[in-house]
């Protein structure tokens, strides 16, 4: 609680600072912040004076007018995964991508693009047969959702039949949003009614649909906006789709809601202008929005780019500068990481952005400290990257009162007071300064490793929870440690039951073999990701090669440049490295070889895993099939050369029969691997 005379000058202080953004803005025509930062301080300064009416005088030169209920849901596999899209923040990223996907063409190859919103809402999928809306899902992750058809069919704007002529199969994408107007008024309702208020019109979309009274869905006047479409089959020649500016205009004939604020470019340039157009328009735009999605609009040039990771190559999304706020730093504290790097947290009152709560922040290191000037009791802007991460981007001085405090970094480990070193990190043309706890045995350190390795391995039955109970028991010292646990020594533990020690147990013996590449990752090796890890299995080949391995030999490696091979060198030649990964293998943990894939007797060979094989997953399935040179596909095609069939195969080994696949049942699969 703030005395008078404090609160007498915060008010001072924000009238100051709103009146020079109000002279940089309408006199100087050089407005230095956003509209976010400006209302932020200005929704301070009403709340204050509401708090102490006594100052409201001093407000004179700023207050001036201006179905039944499911369940459950069912999962949903689809056919064609629903991908993720790599996001550009700037226009220098989008030209780079570009350039990426200009070398994947032919030279001089010309093309077009087809800009269109990126809504804010829930991505769904909704399949239609002979014109009739048979089933609706959620994205999931990606391969598999949510069954919520019934929910899907209260929304007005999503038609249950067709407009003729329609296709046999088609399988129709796009978002569920809620309008910005219908989430004003259920926020005064629910306010009114004493209930949680949804933070953004996203938020509220999703809430809406993914909840299982269909009769809750029809209240909160949803709508589906098309923009895309997955699959299509009919045995005419009527729906020869050439672009994806030609799937827009068949969703409209259809009678699918399609946005129109949306544009056929013919280079960067113009989707640029794009860009700006609609930012302009964009806070009085009726749905929310985060960006624009840009994609090749030929599809068979979206075909010949392919995939890379989970996301498509031929499509990006711009993101526009995300929403920002002001906020005062009420303390930093230190956060010690699964590496032991120190991490600076900022914490502060809570303050709304970009539709969340947010009460603290990262402030990466000390250089960015020092960079932006932080001191404890400093009003900052604060925004969210990627409208994702919470980030400090700005102090701003004026507000200052005098009794705002230096940061300085501990000289010991906040966890185990340990000595605290200072390391350089990153490339030499953009290094930084880190802090990192000395102590290699450092509990906070331990939590995090164990936790990693234990994702890594996908040991899902050990929570964290679980974890940190064997670590409190002093069963667990480290991961590795969870391989010499018995269910004796569960079942020993306070509410622990048998069969969940049984399961628990069961999970782990079923992980004792790892691919090379998981491993690596397992380990935690500073600046050692997935992507980087998988490039070192597939050059060494064997975990020994890459222990023996020396520095000009792992700088040779792919995408790996000097501050990571020093890394990896550098753990594979500590005490704590080789005492590791030597009680890695005295606990029974087999790593797998990484097999080259050239010239394996599957070569060129295009395989579809369906139905459930009694003696392997199907990540294993896939796994020998890669190992031997094969490919593996999500769905059946004319180019698909064998379709491995297990129990229960589904729609796939009708789609086999259809193109003459030949059809590989589990016994022939494991033959044409050779095990017999």
């Amino acid at each position: 609680m703030r005395t008078l005379a404090e609160a007498k000058k915060r008010i001072e202080k924000l009238i100051t600072q709103i009146n020079d953004l109000r002279y940089e803005y309408h006199v100087r025509n050089n407005p230095t912040v956003t509209d976010d930062v400006y209302d932020s301080l200005t929704k301070e300064l009403k709340m204050l004076v509401r708090e102490y009416p006594q100052f409201s005088a001093l407000l004179v030169e700023i207050d001036r007018v201006a179905g039944k209920p499911l369940d459950k849901f069912s999962k949903v596999a689809h056919r064609v995964p629903m991908l993720s899209l790599n996001d550009v923040f700037n226009k220098e990223e989008l030209a780079d991508w570009e350039t990426r996907i200009r070398k994947l063409l032919p030279s001089g190859r010309a093309f077009s693009y087809f800009a269109e919103l990126k809504l804010d809402g829930l991505a769904v999928s909704l399949i239609y047969e002979g014109g009739v809306f048979v089933r609706g899902a959620t994205r999931g992750d990606g391969r598999v959702g949510e069954n919520i058809t019934e929910n899907l069919k209260m929304i007005h704007s999503i038609p249950l039949t067709l407009r003729a002529p329609f296709p046999e199969y088609i399988e129709i994408r796009g978002e569920v949003v809620m309008a910005k107007r219908v989430w004003e008024k259920l926020n005064k309702k629910n306010e009114k009614e004493g209930k949680p208020l949804f933070a953004n019109t996203r938020n509220a979309a999703a809430g809406s649909v993914r909840q299982l009274d269909p009769a809750l869905t029809k209240e909160r006047e949803l709508d589906f906006i098309a923009y895309d479409i997955a699959e299509i089959r009919d045995d005419s020649d009527r729906f020869v789709l050439t672009t994806h500016s030609d799937e827009h205009a068949l969703l409209t004939t259809l009678g699918c809601m399609v946005e129109q604020s949306q544009r056929k470019c013919r280079t960067l340039s113009d989707v640029a202008v794009f860009i700006d157009d609609f930012e302009k328009k964009r806070s009085s735009f009726p749905y929310g929005t985060d960006g624009i999605v840009i994609s090749v609009d030929d599809l068979a040039l979206q075909q010949s780019l392919g995939i890379v990771g989970k996301a498509p190559r031929y499509m990006a999304a711009y993101k526009y500068p995300p929403e920002k706020a002001t906020t005062t730093i009420l303390d930093i504290t230190i956060n010690v990481g699964r590496t032991g790097v120190l991490t600076p947290i900022a914490k502060f009152h809570p303050t709304r952005v970009a539709g969340s709560l947010i009460s603290k922040a990262t402030l990466h290191n000390m250089d960015q400290i020092k960079r932006l000037g932080i001191k404890i009791g400093d009003t900052v802007v604060i925004q969210k990257a990627g409208d994702v991460i919470p980030e400090v981007v700005e102090v701003l001085t004026k507000m200052r009162t005098g009794k705002e405090k230096a940061f300085t970094m501990t000289k010991t480990c906040p966890v185990c007071a340990s000595r605290v070193e200072k390391r350089e990190v990153g490339s030499k043309s953009a290094s930084s300064a880190a802090h990192y706890c000395s102590n290699p045995n450092c509990l906070a350190k331990n939590r995090r490793r164990i936790q990693h390795f234990v994702n890594a391995f996908e040991i899902y039955a050990v929570g964290p929870k679980i974890l940190d109970r064997l670590s409190d028991e002093g069963l667990i010292s480290d991961a590795l440690d969870l391989f010499t646990l018995s269910k004796d020594d569960l079942v020993s533990l306070p509410r622990f039951g048998e069969k969940s020690a049984e399961n628990i147990i069961a999970s782990i013996e079923a992980h004792r073999k790892i691919p090379l590449a998981r491993c690596i990752f397992a380990l935690g090796i500073t600046h050692v990701g997935e992507e980087t890890a998988r490039e070192l299995a597939l050059y060494f080949g064997s975990l020994e090669k890459l222990m023996c391995a020396s520095l000009t030999e792992i700088e040779e490696v792919a995408n790996i440049g000097t501050v990571v091979a020093e890394s990896v060198y550098s753990y594979f030649h500590s005490k704590e490295g080789i005492a590791y990964i030597q009680k890695l293998k005295e606990n029974g943990i087999i790593v797998e070889n990484q097999k080259k894939t050239t010239g394996g007797v599957l070569s060129g060979k295009l395989f579809v895993i369906t139905g459930v094989l009694s003696s392997m997953s199907r990540e294993k399935a896939k796994q020998e099939i890669q190992e031997r040179g094969g490919k593996v596909a999500g769905s059946v095609s004319a180019k698909t050369d064998y379709l491995v069939a297990g129990e229960n195969p589904g729609s796939k080994l009708t789609e086999a029969t259809k193109h003459g696949t030949k059809v590989l049942d589990e016994g022939a699969f494991k033959a044409l691997l050779g095990y017999y």
